[in-house]
């Protein structure tokens, strides 16, 4: 993790909390005593709120309720973050964890759409090379999820794969996502996509910014952050559930 951040040029904070490890078998083992997984959502929301707080994003990404695939800890690194993204702006949830700030939009990753594998696939036939997305394909079973925001971000992808290379027990440099030449990925599939999940500010039609909508001045969007009289203007998590 070390050095995908150096990769990425980015900051990273642990939170504290134990893998849950992937369950293999049938039946599934149960999840390991004392994992992530496992903990009270109060007690992994509140460890997310107080780094909001400390941080004081105007966006926050996170994995859809399945998880991106159905790992237990993408799953609750899922419902953690909502329920964070939910709390960190009200000053009567967590009161110890710091002054609050609402975060104005969230989204969910969406990398496993049915159309980017597709592109994958066509694009190594159209080179003569055999696909690894064959099967997968003949065998899809995903629900199609919401597409909203498209984000341009090719001349990233050298770099994108060396930050997940870098996690060498987990990612293997011969695996299917590694098969479709980074310049033939620059071609067929550009971008990285979102699913808006909430907003408290407006936002355009086929985004290809996250931060599309917010206040180009950075005072002006914390003002808003903690402003305490937000109102969400875009919720797909109630549209979902009605």
């Amino acid at each position: 993790m070390a050095r995908a951040q150096e990769i990425l040029g980015v900051s990273h904070t642990w939170l504290g909390f134990v893998d849950s490890g992937l369950p293999e078998g049938d039946p599934l083992p149960p999840l390991p005593e004392g994992c992530f997984a496992l903990e009270p959502l109060e007690v992994t929301a509140e460890a997310l709120v107080r780094e909001i707080r400390r941080f004081r994003p105007h966006v926050v990404t996170t994995y859809d309720e399945d998880g991106g695939y159905p790992h237990p800890d993408h799953i609750m690194c899922h419902d953690v973050s909502v329920a964070a993204f939910e709390a960190a702006g009200d000053p009567a949830r967590f009161p110890d964890a710091g002054p609050a700030w609402q975060p104005l939009k969230l989204y969910y990753n969406q990398t496993f759409s049915r159309a980017r594998i597709e592109a994958f696939h066509e694009a190594l036939t159209a080179l003569g090379e055999e696909s690894p997305y064959a099967e997968w394909l003949e065998n899809w079973n995903r629900p199609e999820r919401a597409v909203t925001t498209r984000v341009e971000c090719s001349a990233w992808y050298d770099r994108r794969d060396a930050a997940l290379l870098a996690h060498a027990t987990q990612v293997d440099p011969d695996g299917t996502w590694f098969q479709v030449p980074r310049e033939v990925q620059a071609t067929v599939w550009p971008v990285e996509e979102y699913e808006l999940a909430a907003s408290y500010v407006e936002v355009p039609d086929d985004e290809d910014d996250l931060f599309a909508g917010l206040p180009t001045d950075v005072d002006e969007a914390d003002a808003l952050a903690t402003s305490g009289a937000l109102t969400l203007v875009h919720d797909s998590r109630t549209e979902r559930a009605a």
